[in-house]
Formats: structure tokens, C-alpha cells, sequence
């Protein structure tokens, strides 16, 4: 299920009544938000609602430089964030694949990222289930493997080498699990197999792809538009692996400390996230704009319109974080080799996401029997 949009009156004036409720508690929580023991005292994200929930003075957001970041792409350029977020200041960091922006977060450099499910399950597994929480969604679909016009099948990937972002990110797993159902195997070690995959910088594969050092690569958007756009054709469409086309892209993850300490701080951001939602939802088409301009500023190069128009219709922002299709990522990267089986119970925190959605009329939405309790 879908966190879907109210009609466009009720959304607007919801989402002004959320930003200054938002305001408000800003105004009631600064005196202690840099205050451990006021942090410490305040209710945890499952307490009581009525008191005022502690505050940071600073949120470090990590995010990238992708169509299927647009809600963070377009929150934080255009302001919506910062306003939200009152007077906590916000840092963004730009990262080019999940497994970077997760050993920032684990690391202490960040505070929060919106990532995708394998490097949040590897996060999660790799701290015995201490270290992170999904607290809301972001993008469903908008990936595929690109390739170039030589390969019209699967059997024509043998010895040919394809690119991902990183090794062990959400598009990585994906390609290297759909090779082994293809009876066609990859190294994660470089040793020699059927299919070579070379993780890289996305920007770098489209310069290797029009070089013909690569034969393709299983990218997010905008980039699987951007190797279409360079000659490429699509083999496989993430979307048509998954029940109904709907999986997990993009979702936003917290620090579990930084939960326990700022709700308050969390909340805003679901908040900010929400409005920006409703906005690109009745906006699309300022919308991809907006994303366009935001990704122009991050990397000096705005997308072709005909790249653009064609990404933006391969994905759909949402706060729904899709739990369903997370034990199956989890499953894909098992399988592969690029992480270990752990149990994801306690992976996801929704408490402050459905009620963010309740306080503007819209239903909650499920964590898929993996939430603290297991329910």
C-alpha cells in the first residue's frame, strides 16, 4: 500500500497546518535541544505525543544526486526542509551510491540518509540491529540495466562487463541476482566468471559506456535514461521483477541514537519529506524541473529534457517505505554473497511517519511484521 496524496484543498491546507505545528514546537523545544539530559528525558518516537519532543541544533541529511532522490533533491534546494526543520541546521552531504552514505552514518559524520534497502539491511546487520532505523520511504521503482545495441538477450552477457554504482548497493545486488537466475555467474573478488561488474561512480559509467569500456550497467535514474540516451537499450526493467512493479528504491534511514535522543528533529524531517511529497504530487511537472535545477547545482550538468521526461516516468515518490519488498532484497543479497542473513525485525521505526500521515487525514502504512515488536 501507497501513502497517497488527500484531494489538493485538503492537502494544502494540511500541510500548512503540519509546517506550523512544526513551527511551533520549534519554538517551545530550542531552549533544549542541544540539552542531553532534556534529550534524554523527552519521550522516545513512541511516547507521548503531547510533549514537546527534543530537538537537535544540527541534522546532518546525506542523499544523492538522483531522480530517485527527488524528494530530497527538491525539499532541500527549494527550502522546504530548513523551514521545517526550524531552527535545527540542516547539512546536507552528497553520496553516489548507499554503501558510502552508510559508512558515514555508522561512522558518526551523519545523522540520517536516504538510501536503499541493501545498504540499510547491511547497516542493520552489521550492528546486531543497534545502529539504524527506516523510519519513512522515498522512491518506488526507476532502475534498470542498460545495454548496449550488441546485447539483445541474457545469453549475450557472456564475457561482456557491466557497471554498477557500488559494490553491495541496491542496483549491484539486483543485477548480480538477476545474472544467477540467467544461469550466468559475477565475482565479487575479480576472479574470472561469465560477467564482469565494475562498480563505479554513475557519472563515470556513462563516460565508460560511450567509450565502450563497459557493456551496459544496472543503474538508478536518471542514469539508465542517460545511458539510453547514449545509445543504449533497456534489457531489463527493474519494475517487471516485482509484484505490481512496486519496490523499494529509495528510503530514509536514522541513526538510532540520534531517534532516541531527537524525535522531535525526526519528526520534522518526515514532515518537511510529507510536504514535499504533496507538492511534487500536484506539481509534476514543476516538479522535474525543480529536481532537474537541484541535480544542476550538485553536478554542473542538468538533464536533456528527453532524459529527464523519461526518468521522472519510470519512478514514484512515496513516504510508503514498501516493507514488503525488503526481505526480499535481504534474500537477493544472501544469495549473492553481499551480505550475511539477519533477522530484520526492529528495522523499521514508523511511529513518527503514521503520524505525520494521521495528523493530515492519510492512512498509515505497514512495516511488514519487521517493525520493534514484530507486528
Amino acid at each position: 500500500m501507497t501513502a497517497r496524496p488527500a484531494p489538493r484543498a485538503r492537502r494544502l491546507a494540511a500541510t500548512l497546518t503540519t509546517l506550523l505545528t512544526a513551527a511551533a514546537l520549534a519554538s517551545l523545544g530550542a531552549c533544549s535541544s542541544d540539552s542531553t539530559a532534556d534529550a534524554a528525558g523527552a519521550p522516545s518516537a513512541s511516547g507521548n505525543a503531547a510533549a514537546p519532543l527534543a530537538e537537535a541544533s544540527e541534522l546532518r541529511l546525506g542523499y544523492f544526486a538522483n531522480l530517485t532522490h527527488a524528494l530530497p533533491l527538491i525539499g532541500v534546494d527549494n527550502g522546504t526542509y530548513q523551514k521545517t526543520l526550524g531552527d535545527t541546521k540542516l547539512t546536507p552531504t552528497i553520496f553516489n551510491a548507499g554503501p558510502a552514505a552508510v559508512e558515514a552514518l555508522l561512522g558518526g559524520a551523519i545523522d540520517a540518509a536516504y538510501v536503499g534497502p541493501n545498504p540499510a539491511i547491511n547497516a542493520f546487520s552489521q550492528s546486531k540491529g543497534e545502529a539504524i532505523r527506516i523510519v519513512a520511504g522515498a522512491t518506488s521503482a526507476g532502475a534498470q540495466l542498460v545495454v548496449n545495441d550488441k546485447i539483445k538477450t541474457a545469453a549475450d552477457l557472456k564475457g561482456k562487463t557491466l557497471a554498477t554504482p557500488q559494490l553491495g548497493n541496491t542496483q549491484d545486488v539486483a543485477l548480480r541476482f538477476w545474472l544467477t537466475g540467467q544461469k550466468l555467474t559475477s565475482s565479487l573478488t575479480g576472479a574470472p566468471s561469465d560477467v564482469t561488474i565494475v562498480p563505479q561512480d554513475n557519472a563515470q559509467t556513462l563516460d565508460t559506456f560511450k567509450a565502450g569500456q563497459v557493456d551496459g550497467g544496472w543503474l538508478p535514474e536518471p542514469w539508465s535514461s542517460r545511458l539510453v540516451d547514449a545509445g543504449g537499450h533497456v534489457l531489463v526493467d527493474e519494475k517487471d521483477l516485482w509484484p505490481g512493479g512496486d519496490f523499494v528504491t529509495t528510503h530514509l534511514i536514522v541513526s538510532t541514537d540520534f531517534l532516541k535522543k531527537y524525535p522531535g528533529t525526526v519528526k520534522k524531517l518526515i514532515e518537511a519529506e510529507y510536504a514535499t511529497n504533496v507538492w511534487v504530487t500536484a506539481n509534476s511537472d514543476a516538479a522535474k524541473t525543480e529536481a532537474n535545477s537541484a541535480i544542476e547545482k550538485l553536478t554542473t550538468k542538468p538533464l536533456s529534457e528527453a532524459v529527464l521526461d523519461r526518468a521522472w516516468a519510470n519512478l514514484t515518490p512515496t513516504l510508503d517505505p514498501i516493507a514488503s519488498s525488503l526481505q526480499t532484497s535481504a534474500d537477493h543479497g544472501v544469495a549473492v554473497g553481499t551480505s550475511k542473513k539477519t533477522d530484520l525485525t526492529g528495522i523499521y521505526d514508523l511511529t513518527l511517519l503514521n503520524e505525520v500521515l494521521k495528523e493530515n487525514n492519510e492512512k498509515p502504512v505497514d512495516d511488514a511484521g519487521l517493525g520493534a515488536d514484530g507486528k
